[in-house]
């Protein structure tokens, strides 16, 4: 892989972080219901270490993600980490006995959350934390997150945290936020068929902040679309390719972290940043949003 390849690069603002566009997310590392450990952590550790080995530098992750698991995996993998290797994680839930989803989000938690993230990941200070609102059930929900915004910038004054970001946030939430910090990402649900944030997406990249999809190919429940598998065979290319590709297109500040534990599936989506989409193409695929929205 190469620098084309992977997307072109992209700088976080006020930051001296460049990572290539296509990344990866780790959250697919851990058990089933992300939760425990991998059926083979030792494909585990050989899928992140080829991602990296092909170009990718920045990868995405959480320490309640298994609880602990996937950064124990990224660190077994990684450490000590190469040169200029971003590694994300996020703050704000939790993972107990009973494997739910929980809120974690008071002063006391977030700062044992860092704590968590440095010790697991084996790092003095993280590169991005991502403070993650719980929201409703289907995508973000409003409120004030200032409380939480303000206990990750004192964090941030200590010298624990470099860059600070947000993840299922609303649009009134990243402004309240970036009057507190500077927010360098913005990472909310997003595809081909889920399309709420084109307008964040556009003053995101005004401001040159960096606006990372997860779900990117829907998720649990992954894009269906005949268009898309049309446009995949013209391409000689797998519909989820596709999918990557056109996130490519729609704007220079969108970053990708799919994520998985398959090499031939890592393999498949860094592959995704040698396609090229013709006008015709995009605007095929931008009917898909319109078509699920009537749906």
């Amino acid at each position: 892989m190469t620098e084309a390849t992977l997307g072109s690069r992209f700088t976080f603002p006020g930051t001296s972080l460049t990572v290539q566009r296509i990344g990866y997310g780790a959250m697919q590392l851990a058990g089933p219901g992300v939760w425990g450990p991998p059926k083979d952590p030792d494909g585990a550790v050989t899928v992140l270490r080829e991602a990296v080995a092909a170009g990718v530098n920045h990868i995405d992750t959480s320490d309640f993600y298994g609880p602990h698991v996937t950064n124990e995996i990224i660190r077994r993998a990684l450490h000590p980490y190469p040169a200029g290797l971003v590694i994300v994680t996020k703050l704000g839930a939790r993972r107990p006995p009973d494997k739910s989803w929980q809120p974690a989000i008071s002063s006391q938690d977030l700062t044992a959350g860092v704590h968590d993230n440095l010790r697991n990941l084996g790092l003095d200070a993280l590169d991005i934390v991502n403070y993650r609102a719980m929201g409703a059930i289907h995508g973000p929900a409003e409120g004030s997150i200032a409380e939480q915004v303000t206990v990750l910038a004192d964090l941030q004054r200590k010298g624990l945290i470099r860059h600070i970001g947000l993840s299922n946030a609303t649009a009134a939430q990243v402004a309240e936020a970036r009057k507190i910090t500077p927010i360098v990402c913005v990472q909310n649900n997003y595809n081909l068929a889920h399309r709420h944030d084109d307008a964040m997406i556009d003053d995101l990249a005004r401001q040159g902040i960096a606006y990372v999809p997860f779900f990117p190919l829907g998720g649990f429940t992954p894009l269906q679309s005949s268009v898309l598998n049309d446009v995949a065979a013209a391409l000689g290319a797998t519909p989820m390719q596709v999918a990557l590709a056109w996130l490519l297109h729609c704007s220079p500040n969108i970053l990708l972290i799919p994520g998985t534990s398959s090499l031939a599936h890592l393999r498949e989506n860094l592959a995704a940043g040698q396609l090229t989409l013709s006008p015709q193409t995009l605007v095929k695929l931008d009917g898909i949003a319109s078509a699920a929205v009537k749906h």
